[in-house]
């Protein structure tokens, strides 16, 4: 009588792993029914011969330390121009209507305020030219 009792009251130290491997076979038959649904990435690789012209140099708006506004056309040479805000607009829009992938980058002093290479840039934005950058320079090390 008293072994029976014992028994009644003795943990169970079993695992049942019966839920576990129902849960890990449904998850094995939806992995094998959606794997050939799924499309897999392409690249489209460059072609050789494709490219029909070299890229464009960029324009470079050069801002000085007086705030006074330059043009460098590196197609054309290193030559800088000095020219006015209207000047500037009306030369870059020229030249977005000639070649639409031309870039402008702009160059400024690091002791210009930041505020004015900003009015720059937002002055070429509204003018709707796209492909407008900042120069840097790389730390020397």
């Amino acid at each position: 009588m008293r072994s029976s009792r014992r028994s009644k009251n003795r943990l169970m130290n079993e695992i049942n792993v019966v839920p576990y491997i129902d849960v890990m076979l449904v998850l094995l038959v939806i992995f094998m029914v959606t794997a050939p649904l799924m499309n897999p990435g392409q690249v489209d690789l460059p072609q050789i011969g494709k490219s029909l012209a070299p890229p464009v140099a960029p324009l470079e708006v050069i801002i000085k330390k007086d705030a006074t506004l330059a043009l460098r056309d590196h197609a054309k040479g290193d030559k800088e121009s000095r020219v006015s805000r209207n000047e500037l607009i009306a030369i870059l829009k020229a030249r977005q209507g000639a070649q639409a992938e031309q870039a402008v980058v702009i160059s400024a002093d690091k002791s210009v305020r930041y505020e004015e290479v900003i009015n720059v840039m937002d002055a070429l934005q509204q003018q709707q030219i796209k492909k407008i950058g900042l120069l840097t320079q790389a730390r020397a090390k």
